[in-house]
């Protein structure tokens, strides 16, 4: 993170923060008064959502100087969520708060920066944040290695981000309920790569590694708790469980190496109900599970085979009516059916239509957030185009701003193929059950769907094309 990106603060935005947390300013004890603003660079949207748990508390609403605030007369200590179209991040309030965050969008996590009474704690968490994902670039290379070099690998990469977390806790002295979310930050990452690896592994190398790993291997297991409703919702919470259930279920099914499969989700779903007592806990859980699952088998039997089974299990209606509006999506996008619409811009920011078009076409999709899909996704194209010229092949850009795909265009040169650009990520998201960015949907002439559930990278994938 580049700590000096915003170091120096416009005279009446420092005004504002003074006003609201300066050190000296006396707190009521009885209360739980808290502020939250800031100032937006380059802002995509009139407003920033402040969120708890996946549910808005507040729309606050930019000036004309792109500055923002708002105040909360009681907001409860906690992990919330604040979210500026199409990116979002974290903000941890003590009791009386007052907090100011400065971001560019052009590059919204490595611009964040907090002011105020609770900074320290909130940089410290973006610090680390950014630290765990650049780790994560490097990892999948470690995922070839044998166990010994695995885990030194994984141990001394954990070791120096623990460093960096007890330097900052003693400097802070933060307390034992921010400690929660700081420390499941550092260990989250970290077991998540341990419970990655024997599947990921196998299958880059095709070797089955799982009698070789050590006796501990798993003890992490042990020390987490799996019922604790605080951290329901903390991404790096749900990325472990997501990652555990698959080494689990792959471990059951031993024959079944399909992480995707209709048997391994429904190991997924009854590992969860018993592994996880807490209600709430459980019920994310098993909506996730299900979001997973419905993006990647397409047979309609074991569809409603899995949605039975989850629905079963399940005991919040508002998660089960968005399981089944995913699952009615999915439906709607059977071969056969006409492909949906979408407001999609051109480069000349005149708005296409997908069908119009003579030739049959194939959609693939891309993000500024995910750059070796980008140049792995439009190589394939390539590939696949000199093959196939009967087809148009259309790339989609979803999930960024205008700004920064037409950014991309230039950066990467992409003028190969059709380039176009969502507008609207949640109708793309809800009409063509866009969540996975790997997905390519295959139309036909006429309009109607040929394939709307396959990849490049599926070693059948030719088929459809000829």
């Amino acid at each position: 993170m580049t700590q000096n990106y915003f170091k120096y603060i416009t005279l009446s935005f420092s005004a504002i923060l003074l006003s609201l947390t300066s050190c000296k300013r006396d707190f009521a004890s009885d209360d739980y008064v808290a502020y939250f603003g800031g100032e937006i660079i380059n802002p995509q949207d009139k407003y920033v959502i402040f969120m708890k748990d996946n549910e808005v508390v507040d729309t606050i609403f930019l000036d004309k100087q792109n500055r923002f605030i708002h105040k909360f007369d009681s907001l409860a200590p906690g992990l919330y969520t604040f979210k500026h179209h199409p990116e979002y991040q974290y903000v941890y309030f003590d009791k009386n708060d007052s907090l100011m965050v400065r971001l560019n969008t052009f590059d919204f996590d490595n611009s964040v920066v907090f002011c105020g009474r609770g900074d320290e704690k909130n940089n410290f968490l973006m610090e680390l944040y950014l630290k765990n994902e650049s780790d994560k670039e490097l990892m999948y290379d470690t995922f070839d290695r044998n166990v010994k070099q695995f885990i030194k690998n994984i141990d001394s990469s954990y070791a120096i981000r623990k460093s960096f977390y007890l330097k900052k806790k003693a400097e802070i002295g933060w307390g034992e309920d921010f400690d929660l979310i700081a420390k499941s930050s550092l260990d989250f990452h970290h077991i998540t790569k341990k419970e990655i690896y024997p599947y990921a592994h196998q299958f880059r190398t095709g070797e089955n590694i799982r009698k070789s790993l050590p006796e501990d291997y798993y003890s992490h297991r042990k020390n987490v708790d799996f019922n604790n409703e605080v951290l329901t919702t903390y991404s790096p919470y749900v990325r472990y469980v997501s990652v555990m259930l698959n080494n689990l279920s792959l471990q059951n099914n031993r024959k079944d190496l399909n992480e995707n499969s209709l048997d391994n989700n429904i190991t997924k779903l009854n590992i969860s109900d018993t592994l996880i007592k807490n209600q709430r806990v459980k019920n994310n859980v098993l909506k996730n599970v299900a979001l997973m699952y419905l993006l990647e088998d397409q047979n309609m039997y074991n569809n409603q085979k899995f949605i039975e089974r989850y629905l079963a299990l399940s005991t919040d209606e508002k998660q089960e009516q968005e399981i089944k509006e995913i699952y009615n999506a999915v439906q709607n996008l059977k071969i056969g059916n006409i492909l949906p619409e979408i407001k999609l811009i051109d480069k000349n920011n005149q708005n296409v239509l997908v069908s119009d078009r003579k030739k049959p076409a194939v959609l693939f999709f891309w993000t500024t957030l995910a750059e070796s899909h980008l140049l792995s996704s439009h190589k394939k194209a390539a590939e696949f185009k000199a093959k196939y010229p009967n087809y148009d092949f259309i790339a989609i850009n979803v999930n960024d701003t205008e700004y920064k795909w037409k950014e991309a265009l230039k950066k990467y040169n992409l003028n190969q193929f059709t380039e176009l650009h969502s507008t609207d990520f949640e109708s793309i998201r809800k009409k063509w059950v866009i969540t996975k960015i790997h997905r390519v949907i295959i139309v036909n002439a006429d309009g109607t769907i040929k394939n709307g559930f396959t990849n490049f990278f599926d070693v059948n994938f030719e088929e459809n094309l000829k």
